[in-house]
């Protein structure tokens, strides 16, 4: 786990356990740094983690506090995420299908395993591990294609499409969505669907920029 994943953990299970609550304001960067025994810089990249996810938000001159569940802020949504999705879109359809095609037993165990624990993130409101075992779970996903250069655009963009992953995960009241939606893709890619993996996550990128609020024109 990288540092900031490591303090963007330790910052949401406080403001879970309540010892930060709602509408509280943290401390200065340099107090809550040293508090935590981290850099200003991996606290800055916690900080931004969770304010994708809902759990932080900013009020320019006045600090950061703990937002109310449900109070995201969809201004965060970037152009940047928005191309990220389209990115995805046009590469991730194609790395399902060619997994349905090329991937063995091997490859199905491990991808049911990952949706075990993302399950179990899940159902603990973990968003930072969910994020986490979401990301995995696409990278396997392009590795399983057998495509060595789409594992390695999965792999070259992991920060930009990791972002995007955590705004559908803002949205908790449908967070369950994502799991059913995995348990589609997987279905096809050990049935050796292509066409059916193909379709399966086209409709999952579908509905996660649509429960993120990303607007993207599909080719």
């Amino acid at each position: 786990m990288s540092m900031p994943n490591f303090v963007a953990q330790t910052l949401q299970q406080r403001i879970l356990s309540g010892v930060y609550a709602p509408g509280e304001v943290l401390p200065g960067q340099r107090e809550l740094a040293g508090q935590l025994g981290v850099s200003r810089g991996a606290l800055r990249e916690a900080v931004s983690v969770l304010m994708t996810l809902g759990f932080l938000r900013s009020i320019p001159g006045k600090g950061t506090f703990v937002a109310h569940r449900g109070q995201h802020d969809t201004g965060l949504v970037t152009r940047s995420a928005e191309q990220t999705m389209q990115l995805r879109y046009i590469i991730e359809p194609s790395a399902a299908a060619l997994a349905a095609r090329t991937s063995g037993p091997g490859a199905a165990r491990q991808l049911q395993d990952m949706q075990a624990r993302f399950e179990d993130t899940l159902l603990r409101n973990d968003l930072i591990d969910a994020a986490s075992c979401d990301l995995t779970f696409h990278q396997a996903i392009a590795a399983y294609s057998g495509n060595d250069i789409l594992a390695e655009i999965s792999h070259s963009f992991e920060d930009r499409i990791g972002k995007s992953q955590c705004f559908p995960l803002a949205n908790t009241p449908r967070l369950i969505e994502a799991f059913e939606e995995h348990e589609l893709i997987v279905a096809a890619i050990i049935g050796g669907n292509a066409s059916a993996a193909m379709t399966a996550m086209q409709r999952h990128l579908r509905n996660a920029a649509e429960r993120a609020g990303i607007a993207f024109t599909i080719p």
